[in-house]
């Protein structure tokens, strides 16, 4: 069985376009407009399975792993939100761009460029963030199994990803990157997205059971993002570990 998940193409791939992760207008304008639904998507979800308190920093004490973090835009508002976050990603650059920025915005985050077969860690997470990664890995499923160990019982695990439909070819590739030119050609490969009963099988291997699977739509009249009942694009995950 392989034991690597690192898809060299892909880190080289990010890696080029590192600089520009915390300009909205840059090469990560899509994911910055992303970004506000994905953080109340995973706040709401955290503080209702944990049962914790509403606040500033609801999310105190919870300890998040971040995994394939890129510059940290996820990271952050995690940790401003509270938690006790560490991010991990297999391009040098991107942690590098992570760690100097939460160090200007004075933000204790612990950042390793690793893949998380190889990381070995004390303590187990609380949650676990796999958000637009697995399209991006070699063998998806080694690379959940690896995930999954270093999540807690009764932990969470979110994963965001693309549905394998003609739809998603449509609009992800097609539209986002060569009508549109949200992104840049090539940052997506059809044949690595993954159907939604086919993410539930290979997590149930590994004792993660799905909880909540909601649709992300965008709104190009409104220019945003929703939680919508649509997957046929963009879905995200919410999975138990028992």
């Amino acid at each position: 069985m392989k034991t690597n998940t690192i898809n060299k193409k892909e880190i080289e791939k990010f890696s080029k376009i590192a600089e520009e992760w915390w300009d909205p207008e840059g090469k990560f304008k899509p994911l910055h407009k992303f970004n506000p639904i994905r953080i109340s998507y995973i706040k709401n979800n955290i503080i209702d399975t944990f049962k914790l308190k509403k606040g500033e920093k609801p999310l105190n004490k919870i300890k998040i792993l971040d995994i394939g973090c890129g510059g940290g835009l996820l990271s952050e508002p995690m940790s401003r939100l509270g938690a006790d976050v560490v991010g991990i990603d297999a391009s040098q650059k991107n942690i590098n761009i992570a760690k100097l920025h939460a160090k200007k915005s004075n933000l204790d985050i612990n950042y390793f460029c690793i893949s998380p077969e190889n990381f070995q860690i004390d303590k187990k997470f609380d949650v676990i963030l796999n958000m637009e990664i697995i399209e991006h890995v070699d063998n998806a499923d080694f690379f959940l199994k690896s995930c999954s160990r270093l999540l807690k019982k009764d932990g969470i695990m979110f994963v965001a990803t693309l549905n394998k439909t003609l739809k998603s070819y449509i609009f992800a590739i097609i539209g986002a990157e060569y009508i549109m030119r949200w992104l840049p050609i090539g940052t997506h490969s059809w044949e690595k997205f993954v159907k939604p009963q086919d993410l539930i099988k290979i997590l149930k291997n590994y004792n993660l059971e799905l909880d909540e699977l909601a649709g992300m739509k965008f709104n190009l009249i409104k220019d945003e993002w929703s939680i919508s009942s649509d997957k046929s694009v963009n879905y995200i995950g919410k999975f138990i570990k028992n």
